[in-house]
């Protein structure tokens, strides 16, 4: 360890013992920066500039290992974080190299896209949020934090909290769907779950939320495509699950790769400036997503990578992801005069800032333990919870005469389909360090289940090819079960990055399959697995029970086959409505009134020649082995004035033969404003648990905030008149009620 490195020991850390404290909410930020002053003093330049560059990690058959030309710039302290490196071991042996070899001893930050999960895989974010359980994607996220941090990562690129309503787009599979209450509520959460209440906690990663912003928005849903949009829309929907993960402590944000209204995110000062900065206060760090600094050049609003690293830090832009640009141009453009060093002593003060409340500079080796890794990878504890929230992440789409659960007078079950002894696509996209080898698989699940039954296997067709030589044979074995379980979807590819479809229907030959075997007579269970809302008009119409399992992770076979078998009842909730096709996308529940509402006797008013406006399966959807009856709205009063409140109360009652969860939602909808109001809104939501016939109050308290919006004039509040009320299973089927705000 060089000499000055011990200065730095001695002088920047010793000097402010006992002010230790990295409570994300309460401590005191001016010890850290204190702290950050000092070492910023004795950077040079390039050592500053080397903070906001991050590099990637890579891997081979022989394990993970880094290019030399980045080994070197670690030992020159050109840069200050690596990603995609992870294993105890091997972090240690980067942090030895940054630690001991460089002048200052500054520590590496390692990050990593932890996104459901690292080694034990939950359900993907789209499935998660079907729960609306945040408890449980609390849960997750500290348990994959724990894992993550075991194996010497300190920092997650997640949650990702994009809004979008055109399931087209791959990346509908990170998000949390089309609704920005919802979505906000998820963000929130997984912000504490990975970051927990002290960043220093061996058991914690800090979080970046993503991508800044409107990137759900693409256009045509096709992937890093542009984002057209009204600052209200953006306000509105787009911008508050960020501003709740921000509230929650983010320490880090991550731009889009869009362009919005014409200015690439990366370059975007509205964004990183006027908003996050200026009226957010954000004092994380924002780090771009993968060489977006120099896509500003094919984006054409730069000619070379000194334009392009200009923009990017002019934007509020503070550190580069693999393209190097600002290792490359920073220096010169200071030298130019072209931007102020006092810029890159802001940005690399917002991630130095990070590292110290990390704990790196008091133990750079502390996230690097072999032990801890072996202690708290796939735990029987944390299997168990991957199983609970897969098996709550399930939505009953449809079953018709009692099929599901499955009778206990069934012997013999034919699984059919690409997906029924499939374990590499159940964990899905984004399944960072997991082993799908140890995912289980449905086929696997029921024979852990019910290995009395006889299950019979046809793949019948593979996920997306037009095969059909398989067909007889799944017939076959259709023909002597008593039951058949049709296993369909997509593989992990087809959603995610870069994995838009402009057919969201089932691919391959999959429909046909399932045509063959419906012939048979047999009854069915369609069992599907996908990343976004797919077009299933037909197995809706002519398959009897049909359940939506998307990627639930390590253990989907076994959750699938808990619904499947009654063991556990159905509780999950669309977060994202199922269109009947492409044509009516993008569709949301929360879309405005028209001048010429739909009539089905008046041609001139909204709707399609050639289908129903409604969508195939509702925003907030789904059954439950049971049923639930809501009784009509009471409120604690007809009117409120801006200070005041009103309780709006509706008793559930549980008039089933089975025990079950239900999530009783809340609408509200302003009659008459000066901006065409929206139909509904999502507004609160309480899952709640009854026995048969077991009843209960749900009671949500309305206040003016609720009733708030951007107005005419772009200001932030309410205005007086009639609202309704909506509370419901899901947002079509609801109990109804008004009241007045008053001046």
């Amino acid at each position: 360890m060089k000499k000055l490195h011990l200065l730095i020991v001695l002088s920047v850390l010793l000097a402010f013992a006992g002010c230790g404290s990295t409570d994300i909410k309460n401590s005191s930020k001016s010890s850290i920066d204190q702290k950050v002053d000092s070492l910023l003093s004795i950077m040079t330049l390039d050592e500053k500039i080397g903070q906001l560059t991050l590099y990637t990690s890579d891997m081979d058959q022989t394990g993970a290992f880094l290019r030399p030309e980045y080994l070197e710039d670690i030992k020159n302290g050109d840069v200050g974080a690596i990603f995609n490196a992870y294993g105890a071991e091997y972090t240690r042996k980067l942090q030895e190299i940054a630690v001991n070899e460089t002048r200052l001893g500054i520590p590496l930050m390692f990050g990593y896209d932890v996104v459901h999960g690292h080694r034990t895989i939950f359900p993907v974010p789209l499935a998660e949020a079907s729960s609306w359980d945040l408890d449980m994607m609390k849960q997750t996220a500290e348990i994959a934090a724990r894992e993550g941090a075991a194996e010497g990562l300190h920092w997650t690129f997640a949650p990702m909290v994009d809004i979008s309503k055109d399931p087209r787009w791959g990346r509908v599979i990170e998000g949390a769907g089309e609704d920005h209450y919802l979505g906000s509520r998820i963000a929130e959460v997984k912000v504490q779950g990975f970051q927990g209440d002290d960043l220093k906690d061996l058991n914690t990663l800090a979080a970046t939320v993503k991508h800044f912003a409107g990137y759900g928005a693409a256009q045509a849903g096709r992937d890093y495509h542009s984002v057209d949009m009204s600052d209200r829309e953006l306000r509105e929907v787009y911008l508050p699950p960020f501003k709740a993960a921000i509230d929650a402590g983010a320490v880090s944000v991550m731009t889009a790769f869009n362009d919005l209204n014409g200015i690439p995110a990366t370059a975007n000062s509205y964004l990183f400036q006027d908003i996050l900065r200026d009226e957010w206060g954000f004092d994380g760090f924002v780090v771009t997503d993968y060489t977006a600094i120099m896509e500003l050049l094919f984006h054409g609003v730069a000619e070379n990578e000194h334009q392009a690293s200009k923009l990017a830090l002019d934007a509020g832009v503070d550190m580069s992801m693999q393209d190097g640009y600002y290792h490359q141009t920073l220096a010169d453009l200071v030298e130019d005069g072209r931007i102020e060093e006092s810029q890159i002593d802001r940005s690399a003060g917002y991630v130095l800032r990070v590292k110290f409340q990390l704990g790196l500079f008091d133990d750079p080796f502390r996230y690097s333990s072999t032990e801890r890794q072996e202690q708290e990878i796939m735990t029987p504890e944390n299997i168990e919870a991957a199983r609970d929230m897969a098996k709550r992440s399930i939505v009953l789409l449809k079953n018709e005469n009692q099929l599901l659960p499955i009778s206990e007078d069934i012997q013999t079950i034919a699984v059919i389909g690409p997906m029924g002894d499939n374990q590499r696509d159940m964990i899905g996209s984004w399944s960072a360090a997991g082993d799908w080898t140890k995912s289980v698989s449905l086929l696997q699940g029921l024979k852990n289940q019910k290995p009395d039954i006889e299950f019979i296997f046809v793949e019948g067709t593979g996920i997306n090819d037009d095969s059909r030589t398989g067909f007889a044979d799944a017939v076959e074995a259709s023909q002597r079960a008593d039951l058949v379980i049709l296993a369909l979807g997509e593989s992990y590819e087809m959603s995610g990055e870069a994995a838009s479809r402009t057919d969201i229907s089932l691919p391959g030959a999959q429909e046909d399959l399932a045509r063959e075997i419906h012939a048979t007579g047999k009854p069915i269970v369609a069992v599907l697995m996908n990343g976004r809302p797919l077009t299933i008009n037909w197995l809706d119409e002519n398959i009897p029970s049909i359940l939506e399992t998307w990627f639930l992770g390590t253990t989907a076979g076994d959750a699938i086959a808990d619904v499947l078998f009654g063991n556990y009842n159905p509780s999950g909730k669309l977060p994202m409505t199922f269109p009947r096709n492409v044509g009516q996308i993008p569709i949301h529940y929360n879309m405005r009134n028209t001048g010429r509402p739909f009539d089905p006797n008046s041609k001139y008013t909204t709707k399609y020649l050639d289908v129903e406006n409604e969508p195939l399966y509702v925003f907030g959807y789904g059954l439950s082995y049971t049923t639930f009856d809501y009784s009509p709205v009471s409120l604690s009063s007809k009117s409120m004035d801006v200070s005041g409140s009103i309780d709006a109360t509706v008793t559930v009652t549980n008039t089933g033969n089975r025990a079950g969860e239900e999530v009783v939602q809340f609408y509200l909808h302003d009659k008459v404003a000066s901006v065409a109001p929206r139909v509904k809104q999502l507004k609160g939501f309480e899952k709640i648990y009854l026995e048969p016939g077991e009843s209960k109050d749900v009671v949500f308290n309305i206040t003016n905030n609720d009733l708030k919006f951007y107005r005419l004039d772009m200001s932030y509040g309410s205005e007086p008149g009639e609202f309704m009320i909506f509370i419901g299973g899901n947002s079509r089927d609801t109990q109804n009620a008004e009241f007045e705000l008053q001046d």
